[in-house]
């Protein structure tokens, strides 16, 4: 068995207002089924297999607070779930994943229970936001492109 020290921010109240910069840019915008999602998310507990679950949890809480609700059918150029997410971590590089409300990880999946999912869900194509890790620092990440999923271009 593995102990984890759980780690807060340092910056405090720093984080809730460096997101709600980032959303008064482009905003952050969720789909009624992210929504949903993110709160039988929470209401699950699935936060709590996370390395830093007190984290994640406030972060999914937080952005369900400042996102405006997504029109319907969502934008091409937003991260909702199931789409395919091109980002790149301040860095370390881009990468390719596609964005997932389960609680299982895949390949190639980037899960909203996760401090990276948690914070490209509702955001947008070259949109540039905080990232939060486990051990307590903050770094930035880029969306680089948003691809609809397969179900999605086929329509």
């Amino acid at each position: 068995m593995t102990l984890m020290k759980l780690v807060r921010p340092s910056a405090g109240q720093a984080i809730p207002a460096m997101l709600e910069q980032t959303a008064l840019g482009a905003g952050f915008a969720l789909t009624l089924a992210d929504r949903l999602a993110i709160e039988r998310l929470l209401c699950d507990g699935a936060t709590l297999i996370a390395p830093n679950p007190l984290l994640l949890t406030a972060l999914l809480r937080h952005k369900l607070r400042i996102s405006r609700a997504a029109r319907e059918p969502a934008a091409h150029d937003l991260v909702v779930s199931g789409r395919a997410v091109t980002y790149e971590i301040e860095g370390e590089g881009i990468r390719t994943g596609t964005l997932s409300t389960s609680c299982m990880p895949f390949p190639n999946h980037v899960i909203v229970a996760s401090l990276l999912g948690a914070t490209l869900i509702g955001m947008r194509a070259l949109q540039t936001g905080p990232l939060l890790r486990s051990d307590g620092s903050i770094t930035s990440v880029t969306i680089l492109d948003v691809a609809a999923s397969p179900v999605e271009a086929a329509a």
